[in-house]
């Protein structure tokens, strides 16, 4: 049965998934949020429709087992099969500096070697075209296979057996071979080399980049296969910042609640921003400013939406698409996501945060000045004058729009900061403008957002109900760790939102009926919280308790069910890669306090 029990590979251009066996099951082409060529992910091999994948096959296959290389988003996939033979996998999409710039080409590189026996094997390669509606044609080239998709053209380059691949004939594996599935062009170079060099390069930079990262003392190969996976889901030509690689893995088993997440949020692109930051990996902060200053200065009227495609640019509209049944049949599947239509007043508060860092980061080379910030007041005004209108909130409800607390007080945090960047660069009737709207703010969501029935903050304006974003009221210094009104908030949400040891977002109903499942960041929040009121062994055993939910590799989804711990929801969600992070960072000792 298809599952989540999956690795992520890619390269800041391409990202696949590749399950226990090594089959690729999901690989958009020529982007993140380009046609899923390998879709088996979202529908089950039938005879009508066994396509849509990449896998080199043991025959015989007795025992399987799979790793990344230590340090790296390189991954490992090993067969034995019952008479003794065995062979080895490499899976990796190349990424690494060359002639000054970053190498990281469409391309997936799978090296295949014996390692035991006799092995035989079998290389089954079947793109499908326009989201899985049909097998794409092929051509074949005297080292070469050609997948003729929709808007593109898949290239097999190899020296492995054409005849073999494209009649999937088993031939026994004397050595090794390379497959380079990638672009529409000539290899330069005998294939396993290139497969050798690629391989021997970008294991190189990741463990350089990984070595260049500021790590807690604790659970350190946690947070370094968090890092990798979110630094996975930048898109290097932009800076954009996907939320996750797939599109429509339910949130739940039978639920409508599946949805499109290869885009870029702006709040989601802010707290992984903030979480490599805050483990050194600036780059990928510059990179998205570059991003989120183009977005802003196309803004009609210094108006943002949510979310954006890759390109900076507004998304397509939301649609269904009836070629792919979906994850173990459940449907609908989408493109597109309706959400960039949507009034999220936080996204303000979420790109001046995103800025902030640069006011003040004395590590970076391009600082914040009098222009950067000027731009930022742009979204400042709109964050002032929108703080007190119902929108769409932080969970993007698709019913009546409210006064969500949430959004209102990143509308502060965005004042805020602004009064602290004009005061840092000596812009004294600036800082005093923006300090006398946070503050108009702030007095607003103390008078009109506490309930002092509940002794909490609740999720709306003229509303009792809770969500959990509301934990995160003290991290963003809205009120102070010590206050009893965050206290209040965080016994309310533990009465009314925790489900054994997860936090549901909240629970009552909403257009698709009531939450089945917990969004795993809530979780995180809730420990942080618990952490910041001195509950520290608390927090320290549901921590534990989330790293054991994670899959074999590492790696968590958006959901999980309370119940069973099966995960659900698109994968891998970077809200939780980013809860994991930031949860470490606040939880761990320090090394001189281990021993």
């Amino acid at each position: 049965m298809t599952s989540l029990d999956l690795g992520l590979i890619g390269n800041g251009t391409i990202g696949a998934l590749t399950n226990p066996l090594g089959e690729i099951v999901w690989a958009c082409f020529p982007r993140f949020d380009g046609d899923p060529m390998f879709c088996s992910l979202l529908h089950e091999r039938t005879r009508d429709t066994d396509f849509g994948f990449f896998t080199v096959e043991l025959i015989d296959v007795a025992t399987h087992e799979q790793e990344y290389f230590p340090n790296t988003p390189i991954l490992v996939t090993r067969l034995h099969d019952r008479q003794g033979g065995a062979i080895e996998i490499t899976d990796f999409a190349p990424r690494f500096r060359q002639h000054g710039r970053m190498f990281c080409p469409m391309m997936l590189v799978r090296n295949v070697k014996r390692i035991a026996g006799n092995p035989r094997v079998r290389v089954r390669v079947r793109p499908a075209r326009d989201y899985g509606r049909a097998r794409t044609e092929i051509t074949c080239g005297s080292n070469h296979v050609r997948y003729l998709g929709t808007d593109l053209v898949l290239r097999l380059t190899t020296d492995a057996s054409i005849t073999a691949i494209v009649e999937e004939t088993p031939f026994f594996l004397e050595d090794a071979i390379t497959l380079l599935v990638g672009p529409d062009e000539t290899v330069q170079g005998a294939v396993g080399e290139i497969g050798s060099r690629f391989l021997e390069e970008s294991a190189g930079y990741w463990r350089d980049w990984v070595r260049s990262l500021g790590i807690p003392f604790e659970w350190q190969d946690a947070v370094i296969r968090a890092a990798i996976t979110l630094e996975l889901n930048v898109y290097e030509d932009t800076g954009a910042i996907v939320a996750a690689m797939t599109t429509s893995v339910p949130e739940a088993p039978g639920t409508a609640r599946t949805w499109d997440y290869r885009y870029c949020w702006l709040r989601d692109a802010y707290f992984v921003v903030n979480a490599l930051n805050r483990l050194g990996a600036t780059r990928t902060m510059e990179r998205y400013l570059g991003y989120i200053v183009n977005v802003v200065a196309g803004a009609e009227n210094g108006r943002l939406q949510p979310v954006y495609g890759l390109s900076g640019r507004s998304l397509i509209e939301e649609r269904v698409i009836d070629s792919l049944p979906g994850y173990r049949g459940t449907g609908p599947v989408r493109v597109g996501n309706q959400a960039h239509r949507q009034v999220q007043h936080d996204v303000y508060g979420a790109a001046i945060l995103t800025a902030t860092h640069v006011f003040f980061d004395r590590r970076l080379v391009r600082r914040g000045d009098q222009i950067l910030f000027r731009r930022l007041e742009t979204l400042g005004e709109q964050a002032a004058r929108l703080y007190d209108q119902p929108d769409a909130g932080i969970w993007e409800l698709r019913g009546t729009p409210r006064v969500h607390t949430f959004s209102s007080v990143m509308c502060w945090a965005g004042c805020d900061r602004l009064a602290r960047i004009a005061a840092y660069l000596g812009l004294d009737d600036r800082a005093v403008y923006w300090r006398s709207q946070a503050t108009r703010i702030h007095q607003f969501i103390c008078e009109r957002c506490w309930n002092a029935e509940k002794g909490s903050f609740v999720a709306a304006v003229n509303h009792d109900a809770l969500d959990a974003s509301l934990l995160r009221l003290a991290e963003l210094g809205f009120v102070a760790e010590d206050d009893p009104r965050f206290a209040g908030t965080v016994r309310a949400i533990e009465r009314e939102l925790r489900r054994g040891d997860f936090v549901f977002r909240y629970v009552e109903p909403d257009d698709f009926g009531r939450p089945e499942n917990a969004f795993l960041v809530c979780t995180f929040w809730y420990i942080n919280a618990l952490a910041a009121l001195g509950r520290r062994d608390e927090a320290r055993a549901l921590f534990e308790n989330l790293l054991a939910c994670r899959n074999r590799h590492g790696l968590l989804a958006e959901h999980i069910d309370p119940r069973t711990r099966e995960q659900w929801g698109n994968f891998v969600q970077t809200y939780s890669m980013v809860g994991l992070i930031g949860s470490a960072i606040r939880l761990s000792v320090r090394w001189d306090q281990a021993f």
